[in-house]
Parts: C-alpha cells; structure tokens; sequence
C-alpha cells in the first residue's frame, strides 16, 4: 500500500481548516477518521504534511551489537542455537542471523 501524496493530504487539511468535521471529511474523501486525525496530529506537531519516507526503527539485536561481537570472538564455533543461549537477549535465531550477516561477523562451526 503506498502512502497518499502531499498533495492528496493538503486537499483534506484544507477542508479539515475550512471547519468541516473529521467524519465528514474522511467520508468526502474515502480515508477513515482515524488517518484524518493522524495526518492532523502529524502537522500540529512536526510541521509536515508530506508522508514519511523513512522508518525510524531500531532494530532489536542493535542494543545487543557489542556482546554479539564479543560472544563470536570469544568463542567463534558456537552455532547459532549456542550462541542464542549464550548471549540470552530475547531475540530469534532468524534475528542473530541477520544480525551476524550485518555485522559481518561469520560462526566458524565444523559440521
């Protein structure tokens, strides 16, 4: 789903500041109350009416990054499952993963 354009947004803050209600403009436009309200809230409070183009969202292994590191230097054979348990941060093993790949940092386990 794409996000509406700027121009689609200004058409309904427009309205909403001629002194038309939530509901009505949401109904004149097709777009629930509730996204109405956020597009409201999202100018009154940073000023912006554009939609935005980038998430802020930390990952949750990032906070984790250093003993990760310092998990696979310490003992670089441990497979994944191990290094999960060592490490106990309430993350999957699909998560480590990603997160080995980002950090480029590789296990060294013999099969």
């Amino acid at each position: 789903m794409e996000a509406y354009s700027k121009e689609f947004r200004r058409d309904v803050l427009r309205e909403c500041d001629s002194g038309k209600g939530t509901r009505e403009v949401a109904l004149k436009f097709q777009v629930s109350e509730s996204w109405v309200r956020r597009i409201k809230q999202q100018r009154r409070e940073t000023g912006k009416v554009a939609p935005s183009t980038t998430r802020n969202k930390q990952t949750k292994w990032a906070v984790h990054a250093d003993a990760i590191r310092e998990a696979v230097e310490e003992k670089p054979d441990r497979t994944l499952e191990e290094l999960l348990a060592h490490l106990n941060i309430g993350i999957s093993i699909s998560t480590l993963c990603r997160a080995l790949q980002l950090l480029k940092l590789t296990l060294k386990k013999k099969s």
